[in-house]
């Protein structure tokens, strides 16, 4: 059995993607036979309740299962004990796309389809300040700007791009040198971020970045499933550092965030935990002198 597990918020795809399963029991690929090959598939579009944390795969099942969305400790792994205790696979809908086209046309096929020493393709969502947001499937290893000037029309008339976030808001913010980067995981790991799923927002230079590192870091606040010390308080203190509540100077400002943001990378249970803060780390890199000023009253010493 399969489940494609789709946030519930999404009516409309989930309808989109209910009819084409019935179009394949119809068709026979799936169901009693499926294919002619008398193999029993059913296939099960599961709506779930719209949780970001179910993005991680112990949260998704437990959901599934009708659980609290917390992370499940490992092991035991999803591959021996996962749904109703059943050995599962759990992975992206694109990833299990590209690979029934692989076993059609073969692994060579596929690697052929990247750019330079990459292989494969990937769907970017691409949101924010661009003339033409929207999914685009890229080579891996396509520049970066390729993407946002050549595919996506660039920014809006008279406007720059100041940044861009990787992987959704997951990998915090890539700017300045950085927007050079080639979309593939090496590259942007070396700039301290991941690719992800695939979303990228743009930030022209008309928007706040630290407004932006705190909207983000206040959903990541909401969003956590509160089941680890670190994730839950750790993005609610960040939350508040970037509204100005820290110690009595700017120096003492930028320790406790590195110290707040290391202690979650190191100890949270999740990827959620463990990401949300390479907003504040990338915003401390890329815009200092905006979070100086954002952030530093005139009463304060530097």
């Amino acid at each position: 059995a399969a489940y494609c597990y789709v946030r519930g918020e999404f009516h409309h795809e989930i309808a989109s993607l209910q009819k084409a399963v019935d179009e394949a029991y119809e068709a026979g690929l799936i169901g009693d036979d499926a294919c002619g090959t008398g193999w029993k598939f059913d296939f099960y579009v599961h709506s779930g309740a719209g949780a970001y944390i179910c993005g991680e795969e112990g949260s998704l099942l437990n959901s599934m299962e009708g659980r609290h969305p917390f992370p499940r400790n490992r092991p035991p792994f999803p591959v021996t004990h996962g749904f109703e205790g059943k050995p599962t696979v759990v992975n992206n809908v694109e990833t299990l796309a590209a690979a029934s086209q692989i076993a059609r046309k073969g692994a060579q096929w596929y690697c052929d389809l990247g750019m330079g020493e990459h292989s494969g393709t990937k769907v970017i969502s691409l949101s924010g300040d661009i003339r033409s947001p929207g999914n685009y499937e890229i080579p891996f290893g396509l520049p970066l700007q390729t993407l946002l000037h050549e595919w996506a029309g660039g920014p809006h008339e008279g406007r720059r791009i100041q940044a861009v976030t990787m992987a959704g808001l997951s990998g915090g913010f890539l700017a300045g040198d950085d927007l050079e980067v080639t979309l593939d995981e090496p590259c942007i790991r070396a700039c301290g971020s991941f690719l992800g799923a695939g979303g990228i927002i743009v930030f022209d230079d008309s928007r706040d970045m630290v407004q932006a590192a705190h909207d983000a870091m206040s959903f990541f606040a909401h969003e956590s499933c509160g089941k680890c010390f670190p994730c839950r308080i750790g993005t609610q203190r960040l939350s508040e550092r970037l509204n100005g509540e820290s110690g009595s100077s700017l120096e003492q400002w930028r320790e406790e965030v590195e110290d707040i943001g290391n202690v979650m990378k190191a100890t949270s249970a999740c990827g959620l935990g463990i990401a949300a803060p390479l907003v504040t780390d990338s915003l401390m890199r890329y815009f200092p002198d905006a979070v100086e000023s954002h952030l530093q009253p005139a009463d304060r010493t530097p």
